[in-house]
């Protein structure tokens, strides 16, 4: 991911920071900190306390459920300003000959911006790899604690990037769309012993792929997803939906890519489910419909197993519309003119 050019730095106690992460869900209790429970943003937090030799709050693009995985997951958390200017400040890996060498072969001197720019950078990587040389240690220990030995510097969540943003950014309601993937296998042919963490091998025979994207269509758009959905007090479950797609993948694994505004609790995993219903022949095309319409808990839609889920993609606006978007996005759908709605959450 480039990284966008910063905003000035402020003279305030915090600077907020941009994290573009990846994980494996597999060994975590989801995203949400749980008290006695590795979670995904329990790791985190305390590496960044850690370094912040304070609390520190993350905020997440979605939430996600013990088992999903993340391949770009996206938050954001205020840390104290000197701990950004020291990364700043911090001498770089690059030797000083070799500093000399690439300004001798330089055409022309960088402008002022792209030298803060460069200078970002290289603090973002510093500090990207401050965190997941520590990330790696406690994932070490946890392993060794449990009789396991991974392979030196690894860990199951990485931070692909770190970036300082202005405090108009927030990671979740400044999003504009989330992208899933869900993997199954409806064959032995298609299973693979290294991929049994990220898809579901499924028994019953095969899927017929065309009769689920036909049963697909007719909930793309903007609808109440109640049936598919376990709701929030206070949350609403409308959502639009733009893209329910099921391919054959090269060998043989069946992909369903997922795509919304934002999605509410376990409902990429409803839709995913009652789409393997269609797909079995247990059901009939037009049932997905009828549950969309029955809008009801009491007729619900399976919910698919979680290790199938990864989130692949959080899209934002320009720089300029975050703040728009937020404000937009903190409003309740029910309490907006039809045409103006916004999604509220966005749990996978």
């Amino acid at each position: 991911m480039a990284l966008s050019h910063p905003p000035e730095l402020s003279q305030g106690a915090s600077h907020r920071l941009r994290l573009d992460l990846a994980y494996d869900g597999t060994l975590f209790h989801g995203w949400a900190t749980q008290p006695g429970l590795r979670t995904v943003e329990g790791e985190i937090s305390e590496v960044l306390s850690m370094i912040a030799r304070g609390p520190v709050t993350l905020t997440v693009a979605g939430r996600t459920d013990a088992g999903v995985h993340a391949s770009a997951q996206t938050a954001h958390a205020d840390l104290p300003q000197n701990l950004w200017e020291s990364a700043l400040r911090a001498r770089s890996s690059t030797s000083a000959q070799e500093r000399s060498a690439e300004s001798l072969a330089a055409r022309e001197l960088p402008t002022q911006a792209q030298t803060i720019h460069a200078l970002t950078i290289q603090a973002g990587e510093r500090l990207s790899h401050r965190i997941n040389s520590i990330l790696a240690r406690r994932y070490a220990q946890y392993c060794e604690e449990r009789g396991q030995r991974v392979p030196r510097g690894t860990s199951d969540v990485l931070i692909h990037a770190v970036q300082p943003v202005s405090s108009d950014f927030d990671a979740r309601f400044s999003a504009i769309g989330r992208a899933y993937v869900y993997r199954m296998s409806d064959g032995q042919a298609a299973r693979s012993p290294l991929r049994r963490h990220d898809v579901v091998w499924l028994g019953g025979g095969a899927l017929d792929v065309d009769a689920m994207n036909e049963a697909a269509v007719a909930l793309l758009g903007e609808h109440d997803f109640l049936a598919y959905c376990r709701p929030r007090q206070g949350a609403t479950t409308i959502r639009t939906l733009r893209t329910l797609r099921f391919s054959r993948a090269d060998g043989g694994v069946i992909e369903a890519e997922v795509e919304a505004d934002a999605f509410c609790h376990s409902m990429v995993r409803s839709l995913v489910g009652a789409a393997i219903e269609v797909g079995s022949g247990r059901r009939a095309v037009g049932w997905m419909a009828e549950l969309l319409a029955a809008r009801s808990r009491e007729q619900a839609a399976p919910i698919a197993p979680a290790h199938g889920l990864t989130l692949q993609r959080v899209d934002y606006p320009p720089a300029g519309e975050w703040a728009t978007r937020a404000a937009a996005a903190r409003r309740r759908r029910d309490e907006v003119p039809a045409a103006g709605k916004q999604g509220d959450c966005c749990d996978g």
